[in-house]
């Protein structure tokens, strides 16, 4: 190899590609987002609250970990499984449907698991905790 091949390589050829048109199938109808219903959803808040540093930054992309966390697990039940579970905390277990515990069940588990990704990244937070309030 000499100096002109190191700076200047001859171009390699292209193999060719046999590229055959496909046929399109009668079952392929395209997709409209016209006829798509958006899922009801109940707007929630999450505020990191009794935060000892005053790093609004830092409160901010906890409270955003927490609720995509908990958007994660539960979809479109954070509203329903936070009022289960309230509902299972305030009265007995009979007074309950088995849906509802398995509700209030599931919001401790993404609680618990949105608690763990908000704090993640903040060290002290010994008297922090999330409140999550329905709008």
């Amino acid at each position: 190899m000499d100096q002109a091949e190191l700076f200047f390589p001859r171009p390699v050829p292209a193999a060719p590609i046999d590229v055959a048109p496909q046929e399109a199938s009668d079952d392929d109808v395209p997709f409209r987002f016209e006829e798509v219903e958006p899922e009801p959803r109940v707007a929630y808040l999450v505020r990191l609250a009794d935060y000892p540093h005053p790093a609004a930054d830092a409160v901010k992309v906890a409270e955003q970990r927490f609720r995509r966390e908990l958007d994660r697990q539960l979809g479109h039940e954070v509203v329903p499984a936070l009022r289960a579970f309230q509902n299972a905390s305030e009265s007995g277990e009979s007074d309950l449907t088995k849906d509802e515990i398995a509700l209030a069940k599931r919001w401790i588990k993404a609680f618990d698991a949105g608690r763990t990704a908000g704090f993640r990244d903040l060290g002290d937070t010994d008297e922090a905790y999330f409140a999550v309030r329905v709008l």
